[in-house]
């Protein structure tokens, strides 16, 4: 027979655990409404700059880095435009820095994996950029084996990201682009759907070969595309300042994404696990009350019997 002492513990552990899994739905569900509405409102922009930048691109023959001033790696767009042949993927995988969101963070690390794995069957090196301890502290286990390196780590972005953290990043992997260190630019992030879902997702972002792709739109970016567009002063300036903005608008647009998935996978899970709590407390409420009910029915039994022995 269960211990009534031991049942009794272990509801008041789980209505302690489930004080605390309350209050982080709670907390989630708070945090994920604000974010949602930063994510929603950035993607016209995003996606403007983007179309854009395609138009551009349209009407550029060629790129030329004669009469540029060029102080950062992001600026020297001539050669980030350069499509030449893929030895090594730069990849940004974007994880958080807390667990407690269900998969979120194993789906994430799961699918940049396998990116790698078809990088390694092509015979592509990788070089991936990590944000999030979560990503760090598992694909470093995973990278002498994987046959990948980590170049560099982001573990103080906040879970509210800003342009500035984007830049960073961009200018890093601009930099290892411009170094020939990488050939191409990528993210694995999450694209956020709804308060329920997100979805796993990889952007391209170097080579230029479809912008469409990186938005994630269905829309036609190079529509209302005019040869004969003017450029003042010229297209290579103006080009000098588009590409380092839209390299940073993409990532800061990923971080974004991938904050407003993880809050709504952490409501998502704080939900279940509130409700698995409830469902357990109900099971072991009523062991318990089987447990006591028999207890006493035992005790009343010794009693008769007791009496009885007593008068006989």
């Amino acid at each position: 027979m269960p211990n009534l002492l031991d049942i009794k513990d272990r509801i008041s552990s789980i209505q302690n655990t489930k004080k605390i899994t309350k209050a982080m739905k709670m907390v989630a569900a708070a945090k994920v409404k604000k974010s949602q509405v930063k994510v929603i409102s950035a993607r016209p922009f995003s996606k403007a700059l983007a179309e854009a930048f395609a138009k551009v691109l349209d009407c550029t023959e060629s790129f030329s880095a004669a009469g540029l001033k060029i102080e950062r790696a992001i600026d020297n767009y001539p050669v980030l435009m350069q499509k030449r042949e893929q030895k090594t993927a730069g990849i940004l995988v974007v994880t958080s820095n807390k667990g407690l969101a269900g998969a979120y963070n194993a789906n994430v690390i799961r699918y940049a994996l396998k990116r790698i794995e078809e990088y390694k069957e092509k015979g592509i090196g990788v070089q991936l950029f990590i944000v999030g301890t979560k990503g760090v502290s598992s694909l470093k286990r995973r990278a002498q084996d994987g046959g990948f390196e980590i170049v560099k780590t982001y573990t103080k972005i906040s879970q509210e990201p800003n342009a500035s953290n984007a830049i960073v990043i961009a200018e890093d992997m601009a930099q290892a682009f411009v170094d020939g260190n990488i050939d191409s630019i990528e993210i694995v992030t999450t694209r956020f759907k709804n308060m329920m879902s997100y979805k796993v997702e990889d952007w391209k972002i170097l080579p230029t070969d479809d912008v469409k792709e990186t938005l994630g739109d269905d829309s036609d970016s190079s529509a209302g595309v005019d040869a004969l567009m003017a450029f003042e002063p010229d297209s290579d300036h103006i080009l000098q300042k588009i590409v380092p903005m839209f390299i940073t608008n993409i990532i800061y647009q990923a971080l974004l994404e991938a904050v407003a998935s993880e809050l709504a996978a952490r409501m998502t899970a704080m939900s279940s696990a509130t409700n698995n709590a409830d469902e357990m407390i109900r099971l072991l409420t009523i062991d318990y009350n089987k447990a006591r009910q028999a207890a006493i029915t035992q005790e009343i039994t010794e009693v008769v019997s007791g009496a009885d022995a007593l008068k006989n």
